[in-house]
């Protein structure tokens, strides 16, 4: 193993211990824009809980106005009949209602403040989650990307388990070839130089030497005559 492999595998162990440590960004996005989804919908339901008991008192007011009108009509009938006594207590009763009207009135707009207010709150949650929406798609694309252009880094440079060794391999192969190649050249230096010879050919130095002159003697001979032959 070269020293830069085992420097590259030390860089890999200590950027995956630290990676290992850290937690991944996008989970904490996503886990933190449930969490608010989820409170959006807790204040929505506080806030219809609340709607409904505003509808509830409206409902109780609207019905107890009419008490009111039917206790004022029951006195009116009770003097028309020369019942003074019974006059007196339906509005007695009117009274009654009346404040019973009121204390419910009172109700009502504690709770219509109440409404206005979770309705505010729910708007600004809304649009808080919308904006961290964003954000969140933001950075999740920025991490992606980021974590590709690592990627891609380690596999440049060998840090990558992958790739790690693609450098040494290249490096011992052109070795290999270039050892080969100067192995070849010394080979054939050594055949024309006559130090190695062709097992095949049982002729000595001499005789090969003296071949070669005829062969040469022979073709330039050969070469004359074709000139002649020729006119040249």
């Amino acid at each position: 193993m070269g020293l830069f492999k085992r420097a590259a595998d030390i860089v890999e162990s200590r950027v995956n211990k630290f990676l290992n440590s850290v937690e991944d960004p996008n989970a904490m996005l996503d886990l933190s824009y449930e969490k608010m989804i989820s409170g959006l919908q807790e204040v929505k339901r506080h806030l219809a809980d609340v709607v409904t008991e505003q509808k509830h008192l409206e409902n109780e007011i609207a019905q107890t106005q009419k008490d009111v009108k039917k206790y004022e009509d029951a006195a009116r009938a009770a003097l028309q009949a020369n019942r003074e006594d019974l006059a007196k207590e339906a509005l007695t009763r009117k009274q009654t209602t009346l404040e019973h009207v009121a204390e419910l009135q009172d109700g009502l707009t504690r709770i219509s403040e109440q409404a206005e207010k979770l309705k505010q709150a729910e708007q600004k949650f809304q649009e808080r989650i919308n904006a961290f929406k964003t954000q969140k798609e933001v950075t999740k694309a920025t991490y992606q990307a980021a974590q590709a252009q690592v990627k891609v880094g380690e596999s440049m440079t060998g840090i990558s388990k992958e790739l790690g060794g693609v450098g040494d391999t290249l490096k011992r192969a052109q070795d290999k070839t270039d050892q080969m190649s100067a192995r070849a050249s010394a080979v054939d230096s050594l055949m024309d130089e006559g130090i190695l010879e062709d097992p095949l050919d049982s002729r000595d130095k001499m005789t090969r030497e003296l071949d070669e002159m005829r062969k040469s003697s022979a073709a330039d001979e050969e070469l004359e005559q074709l000139k002649k032959e020729m006119g040249n």
